[in-house]
């Protein structure tokens, strides 16, 4: 049997981009590539068309923005085409069973992580806020549970102690097209019987959202650290400051833990005790001292927490 595919591509984001670019590049056909509707952006709030789309584009394939898969319409138009395999990579639309069954392999997902752990929405960022020291890329048979299919394969790849979300991301990224393209030949071939998820050791990753990137100070340094990690760098983690008798707010994209003992009866968690141009500003937290190196007040640019103090002093405030 020949390993060629008829391959149709779903996804959205520069997530997205990596793995259609290795398809793209390779013996296999990509008919055709499936993508949100576009989006209001930017100042102008015009339609935007998502960065999976802006490749298809580019290369002359056809483009499909269905609204939803469940409509019978768009079902048919999608099984017309023919395909041997749909590959999914954070295509943000629920495929129902007659998509799953409509292409001859059915239909495979790249998940940022290492399944069972962290299915859902945001598997990347919630690896790195539970302090977990390794994720990874899991390619599965999609079925009709959220991230439930059988594993076709997996690859680790380790968190490093100043991993963002943003950085994360990109590694994964490369790494998902990677194991992917590893993949193909035993998928196109049948010989990859997928190997079943371990239910109890499954936990969801949910959707980040703003309001959840506001500092909790109550917390220890190292966890407000790896959730400044976490949301670099969307939604930006942030707390609020007194500038000119007004508060403002702060979003923090650098920060380390400092091992000092600081006694919670003498400060109040989100206290700054210490500032320097040298080093940065220290916040006394639930445990430990968190020491912010890089960050943005209201209506500036990120700018180092030297460049910060030049003109602003938070010593014997209390973040919020």
């Amino acid at each position: 049997m020949s390993n060629h595919l008829r391959i149709i591509y779903a996804g959205t984001p520069d997530f997205s981009v990596a793995a259609l670019e290795a398809l793209i590049a390779s013996s296999h056909d990509v008919v055709a590539v499936y993508t949100q509707p576009d989006r209001p952006a930017g100042r102008g709030r015009g339609l935007h068309a998502s960065p999976v789309k802006e490749k298809a584009l580019q290369q002359d394939i056809p483009v499909y923005q269905p609204d939803s898969l469940k409509d019978e319409q768009a079902q048919e138009t999608l099984k017309a085409l023919n395909a041997d395999l749909m590959v999914v990579t954070a295509y943000g639309l629920l495929l129902p069973a007659a998509v799953l069954g409509a292409p001859r392999l059915g239909c495979i997902n790249i998940h940022a992580s290492l399944l069972p752990r962290w299915r859902g929405a945001a598997p990347i960022q919630r690896a790195i806020l539970a302090g977990d020291n390794k994720t990874g890329i899991t390619i599965m048979q999609m079925d009709e549970g959220l991230d439930t299919g059988d594993m076709l394969a997996v690859a680790e790849c380790d968190i490093a102690d100043d991993d963002t979300g943003t950085s994360l991301h990109d590694k994964l990224m490369l790494l998902g097209a990677e194991t992917l393209m590893a993949a193909l030949p035993a998928i196109a071939e049948q010989t990859n019987d997928g190997v079943e998820q371990d239910e109890t050791a499954a936990c969801y990753a949910a959707k980040l959202n703003k309001a959840e990137a506001k500092i909790d100070w109550s917390l220890s340094a190292a966890e407000i650290q790896r959730a400044i990690r976490a949301y670099n760098s969307w939604p930006v983690a942030y707390c609020s400051y007194v500038k000119n008798n007004k508060p403002s707010n702060l979003r923090l994209w650098q920060a380390e833990v400092v091992p000092q003992d600081v006694s919670a009866s003498e400060f109040v968690p989100g206290t700054v005790i210490a500032e320097s141009a040298s080093a940065g500003i220290d916040v006394v937290t639930g445990e430990q001292v968190l020491r912010i190196t890089q960050l943005q007040a209201e209506g500036k640019r990120k700018m180092s927490a030297a460049d910060f103090l030049n003109a602003n002093s938070l010593l014997g405030q209390s973040l919020r």
